[in-house]
């Protein structure tokens, strides 16, 4: 038996051993005899040769991979219209750009944040991307007011001074350090606190969790670009790699 085989045999039986099924009970597809010389014949290879387990493992991982990248491709498809072509959405950069990055964050995310030099970067770069700015509130009552803080400052045509403040923050945007902010970016705060308790701002982040939630998104940030979700702060270069590969996909 070569080796490609046996590697192929112990990756199915993983499996099999992964569903748990009782040593006496078969699991759909094999009889109870199938499933015993397959596992006498894994005991037997691991024998001879322990590092078959480290490949199977391998190969398990890359399968899993493939699934959950097919699954998040056939989500972003589903809702592109919610991703790409809200207008109700924020953005920054060329309004007619050819590649869109819509960006997950959370005001108080450090990781935010640490990625915010290369976003911009990226933006100074490259002036045919137009980054959408999701709104996702998950780390506690000072994100959601930050969160509504910004989609306020949106009706005065302020929401990226706001936002760009706040990402550079370091303290904890209370309402009295976004008051600061606010007027210094140049907003009526007494306008920007009665629009804040607008139910129609709170409706607006219950959609971005929403979405988030149909597209798998556990965390800040979180990138869509092109066909790919990006978990997690990445720096320039891979984001340029990405735009490059969503611009050629066109």
């Amino acid at each position: 038996m070569t080796r490609s085989t046996l590697r192929a045999l112990l990756t199915a039986g993983l499996v099999l051993l992964a569903g748990g099924a009782p040593a006496q009970e078969a699991p759909p597809g094999f009889t109870a005899a199938q499933r015993a010389e397959i596992l006498s014949i894994l005991r037997q290879a691991l024998r001879e040769d322990p590092t078959l387990m480290r490949e199977a493992l391998a190969g398990l991982e890359e399968a899993d991979r493939r699934d959950r990248s097919e699954a998040q491709r056939a989500a972003i498809a589903e809702n592109a219209e919610a991703l790409f072509r809200d207008a109700a959405d924020p953005s920054k950069g060329n309004a007619r750009g050819d590649v869109t990055i819509v960006e997950f964050f959370d005001a108080r995310c450090g990781y935010c944040k640490q990625m915010q030099p290369a976003m911009d970067a990226l933006l100074r770069r490259d002036p045919n991307i137009r980054v959408v700015l999701k709104d996702l509130p998950i780390l506690g009552p000072n994100s959601v007011l930050a969160s509504r803080a910004l989609l306020a400052a949106q009706r005065q045509g302020r929401y990226v001074p706001l936002y760009d403040a706040l990402l550079s923050l370091r303290g904890e945007p209370t309402e009295a350090v976004l008051r600061q902010q606010a007027e210094r970016a140049g907003l009526d705060w007494a306008r920007l606190r009665r629009d804040m308790d607008d139910p129609a701002i709170a409706a607006r982040i219950e959609r971005n969790l929403g979405l988030a939630q149909r597209l798998g998104i556990e965390g800040t940030p979180a990138l869509v670009i092109g066909t790919t979700l990006v978990p997690g702060a990445i720096e320039l270069p891979a984001l340029e790699r990405l735009v490059a590969e969503a611009r050629a996909a066109r």
